[in-house]
């Protein structure tokens, strides 16, 4: 064999390996798109069964049953059905807050905040939301790996609170004695127990976010307010602090 062919032959085998390789990566690909697929199926499942028909009915098979999955795979990817429903609180509540993101980070009043507030609860109780909350809150009474991943899931939504009121307080009297993070565990707690308290009380709820409007509109004015006033302002609040 010349020198020629040889090199020729080689490089038709490289060719081929690379080939071979290609496919397998392929494979490999597809079968790690189809796991993933299959995982986000039981995520979202999970979040409809919950909603849908309780904690009480909620089990791997009508799981499955809405993911359109076998019943195995839910063993298979999470463990156990409480593994599986604290995976989908805290997915679920991602793709909630990533949702509302951008329109979070344009809020520049408490005004704005709970107007954005009472928005996001129509559409959330539109699509199930609320009733999903409700039986998880429900559910996370008496299962602590389900209380752990509730508390992370609504924590997302209260570092995004957060960081809103921190930027529409700054500045304000109101933030000179307001601790910001407190505050802001305080509004996501609101919200929590109005959603659940609509279901009982529509007109109390209404109410409650009719109280929160006005607490805004009383910020609004103290931020209006004259460099004497609101000296005056802070000076009072120092006093009641220190008493």
């Amino acid at each position: 064999m010349s020198a020629d062919t040889g090199r020729q032959a080689a490089g038709q085998e490289s060719t081929h390996d690379a080939k071979l390789g290609a496919k397998r990566d392929t494979k490999q690909d597809t079968k790690q798109d189809t796991k993933q697929d299959t995982k986000v199926k039981l995520l979202e499942g999970a979040l409809r069964t919950l909603a849908e028909q309780g904690i009480a009915k909620t089990s791997a098979r009508s799981i499955a049953a809405t993911a359109g999955v076998n019943q195995a795979l839910v063993f298979y990817h999470f463990g156990s059905v409480d593994e599986l429903l604290a995976a989908a609180c805290r997915h679920g509540a991602e793709q909630r807050v990533a949702r509302y993101r951008s329109r979070l980070e344009g809020i520049g009043s408490l005004a704005e905040l709970l107007a954005f507030g009472r928005d996001m609860h129509v559409k959330e109780r539109e699509a199930g939301q609320v009733a999903f909350l409700g039986q998880l809150l429900a559910a996370a009474q008496t299962q602590p790996r389900l209380a752990l991943a509730t508390a992370a899931g609504l924590r997302l939504w209260t570092d995004e609170i957060e960081k809103v009121l921190g930027r529409v307080l700054e500045g304000s009297p109101v933030a000179e004695f307001t601790d910001t993070t407190g505050l802001a565990r305080a509004v996501s707690a609101s919200f929590v127990g109005i959603e659940l308290y609509e279901g009982v009380d529509e007109e109390g709820a209404a109410c409650a976010l009719d109280a929160l409007d006005q607490l805004a509109v009383l910020a609004s004015v103290f931020d209006e307010l004259g460099p004497l006033a609101q000296r005056a302002i802070r000076h009072r609040l120092r006093r009641t602090a220190r008493s």
